[in-house]
């Protein structure tokens, strides 16, 4: 399935990304869907030219220059999966879920937590820069 920036069209509702990830946001009505759009406009603060996408029918993902990390909700908890945390430096501990995997690592958020923000946007931009590393790896030679 292919993901689809800010703007971009889907083929089912006509609905972008952004507009489909705002309509889930709404959509919770209680602390999940207040949780979710502080930590998407925490994400839009570290990077402002963050995509959003909508992928694996109906998952919130931000990405730039590859996925940042996604955002699911659940009964109990608002969960942020970075794809790359596991190479993430985490000095604030924010990462609580998913910590024995070998890639991703989780931020369970449950009703009445906060996340420290400044810590949070750290480690958007920490992601990103990683993500930008793979970008500007020079490709291998090939054996003549």
């Amino acid at each position: 399935m292919r993901s689809m920036a800010i703007g971009e069209k889907t083929g089912n509702t006509g609905e972008s990304a952004t507009e489909l990830i705002s309509a889930r946001i709404a959509g919770l009505g209680d602390w999940r869907g207040e949780t979710l759009g502080r930590m998407r406009k925490l994400i839009h603060e570290a990077d402002p030219d963050v995509v959003e996408a909508w992928k694996w029918m109906g998952t919130p993902v931000w990405e730039h220059d590859g996925i940042i990390c996604t955002g699911e909700t659940y009964k109990k908890v608002v969960k942020l999966t970075f794809a790359k945390g596991a190479s993430l430096k985490d000095p604030a501990g924010l990462f609580n879920s998913s910590l024995d995997g070998n890639v991703r690592r989780a931020i369970d958020i449950p009703e009445g937590e906060k996340v420290d923000g400044v810590a949070f946007k750290a480690l958007v931009r920490e992601a990103i820069a990683l993500n930008g590393l793979k970008k500007a790896k020079p490709a291998k030679k090939v054996k003549a």
